[in-house]
């Protein structure tokens, strides 16, 4: 596992290619992640950013999110922002790639767009995508343009994501 996020890493190192204004290195506990996600409402669907900083030639965010299966899911489709899962908890049903059904815009002035995931879509469900199950350990790499929505949660789950925002849109943090 550890192998499998360095190498997301080193897969963000490739986007970077000027890193001469890098920082030399930003670190986050467990702790502060377990603290973040300790502040999400069981029974939600809560995705909170924890820090979002300049790397080179473009921004990186470092969120958690929590979803329980008793809130309501919505697919997402992010024009220019690439995300990597880390699944930190729980288990439920990935679905990437297809088409947004009903989709709507994003307020440019909102959270999810400012904060989050850039420009993006969201839509009711999505519609032949790929279904996978993801648990506790896997890592999901899901590229700018590709939808994606859990079309099942087992009680709940949380998760660690990484945004790569090459149009450096999110706010830093």
């Amino acid at each position: 596992m550890r192998k499998t996020i360095l190498g997301a890493f080193a897969m963000v190192g490739m986007f970077a290619a000027d890193t001469s204004r890098t920082s030399p290195a930003i670190y986050i506990t467990g702790d502060d992640i377990q603290a973040t996600l300790k502040k999400a409402p069981a029974d939600s669907v809560t995705d909170q950013a924890i820090r979002t900083i300049t790397v080179g030639n473009l921004n990186v965010g470092l969120g958690v999110v929590h979803r329980s299966a008793k809130a309501a899911q919505t697919s997402i489709m992010h024009d220019e922002l690439t995300e990597i899962y880390h699944v930190l908890s729980g288990s439920g049903t990935l679905v990437t790639g297809g088409s947004l059904v009903k989709p709507e815009r994003f307020p440019a002035d909102s959270a999810t767009v400012k904060d989050l995931a850039g420009p993006s879509w969201r839509g009711t469900v999505l519609e032949n995508g790929v279904s996978r199950k993801v648990k506790a350990g896997d890592v999901v790499i899901i590229p700018a343009g590709s939808g994606h929505w859990f079309s099942q949660i087992d009680g709940a789950i949380d998760y660690e994501v990484m945004r790569v925002d090459p149009g450096k849109l999110l706010s830093l943090k």
